[in-house]
This record gives C-alpha cells, sequence and structure tokens, in this order.
C-alpha cells in the first residue's frame, strides 16, 4: 500500500481544499439563487449545473481553453506572473472544485428553500440585517442539508478523474490522484496495486455517502 500513500495523501488535499472553497462559495450561489428574484437566474442555474451532466473530459476540455497557458484566462496571467496552473496540483483543486460545486449549491438550495419564510420575515420586522438573518436562521435551519452537500462535494472532489488528467496531467509524484493512479496501475497490467486502491477508495467514498444520508435523515432533497 505503499504505493498509495502519496495519492491519497494528495487526493485528501485537493478535495479539502475544493471543498472550503465549494461551501463559501456554493452556499452564496445557493442562497442567491433560492431567495432573489432577477433577469437571468435561470440561465446562471444551468451553467452551475452544468459540470454535473457533462462529460468530465468535456469540463476539462473547457477548463483548458479558459485557464490553460494560452487560454482566455490563463493567458493573461501566464503574462503576468509566469504561472500557468496547468500540470499542477492546483489544476487537481480547480477540476475538483468546478465539478463538485453543482452539488453544494443544488443541496444548499432545497434546504435554504425548506426554511419557514415567516421566520425569516420576522427576523427582518426585528430589525436583523440580511446578513445576520442568514447567519442566526438560515444557516441553522439548513445546516444539515449544507453539511450533507459539503460531503457529497468532498466525495466528488475525491473521485475527480476525467478533468483532472486534462488539465493537472498524471505526473507521478506531483498530481497522480487516487483515481489518476489506479488508472496508471491499470494501464500498465499492475493490477493487485490497481485492486488494493480501488478497495482503499470504495471504502472511503461508502463512508462519505453513508455519513451524508445520516445526516440528512428524512430530509428530501428537492433539486429543483
Amino acid at each position: 500500500m505503499d504505493s498509495a500513500f502519496f495519492p491519497m495523501m494528495l487526493s485528501l488535499k485537493v478535495s479539502l481544499i475544493a471543498t472550503f472553497f465549494v461551501i463559501i462559495i456554493g452556499c452564496t450561489c445557493a442562497y442567491v439563487l433560492s431567495q432573489k428574484s432577477f433577469k437571468g437566474k435561470e440561465i446562471i442555474d444551468v451553467l452551475l449545473t452544468m459540470p454535473l451532466v457533462l462529460p468530465p473530459t468535456v469540463t476539462g476540455y473547457i477548463l483548458v481553453v479558459l485557464f490553460g497557458s494560452r487560454g482566455m484566462i490563463g493567458r493573461h496571467l501566464y503574462d503576468l506572473t509566469g504561472y500557468s496552473i496547468m500540470f499542477t496540483w492546483h489544476a487537481a483543486v480547480l477540476c475538483s472544485f468546478v465539478v463538485s460545486l453543482p452539488f453544494m449549491v443544488k443541496t444548499g438550495r432545497a434546504a435554504f428553500e425548506s426554511v419557514d419564510r415567516n421566520l425569516v420575515l420576522a427576523s427582518h420586522t426585528m430589525g436583523h440585517s440580511e446578513l445576520a438573518t442568514f447567519f442566526r436562521i438560515i444557516v441553522p435551519l439548513s445546516s444539515k442539508g449544507i453539511l450533507a452537500g459539503a460531503i457529497l462535494s468532498f466525495a466528488r472532489a475525491m473521485g475527480e478523474f476525467g478533468a483532472t488528467l486534462m488539465l493537472a496531467g498524471n505526473i507521478p509524484g506531483r498530481t497522480d490522484t487516487m483515481p489518476l493512479a489506479i488508472y496508471a496501475h491499470a494501464a500498465t497490467g499492475e493490477w493487485d496495486k490497481a485492486w488494493n486502491m480501488v478497495l482503499l477508495f470504495t471504502f472511503i467514498s461508502a463512508l462519505f455517502i453513508y455519513c451524508a444520508i445520516r445526516l440528512t435523515g428524512k430530509q428530501k432533497w428537492a433539486w429543483k
């Protein structure tokens, strides 16, 4: 299992960092989509959901077009700093963030929309600001949904493969996350190593899914 140590540690690091940003940005997006009405709301919802249904290689290609050294965004970053995100573990974080964000947005939105609107209005009537109401009323009442979304996002980030392979590559000791390492061992006929990693990874993924189910209890995930 020594060969699994670096990929597993890298996968954990990448997933934790990605999930941190997913919680912050995902909850913000979920709150706006659940509480606000504005022009183009449906388009934003569609864009945030797309990584959930697109093939990972398509998502990866789009990220390369955007963040590659000659990409729409990446070329400006490269010209200014000489830094390119491609073929770094930071690219793995970006890919994991993008593909797991929809889980947080959808689950968080459902949780926010389940909060009794009368409680929100009562908080405003008592003089609390929107921000104070969010943290004092909405977040506590939505905590199970938020936590479940975070766990699912983390599990999805751990399992990211296609987009990571395209943007970060599969460089041993640098960007080989657990899914990439399993693929590399299987491709070279090292079935025993691949199988051991599969068992470990399957156990960890099942554990996170079980935790998400336990946390949500009887709460319905109304993905709107």
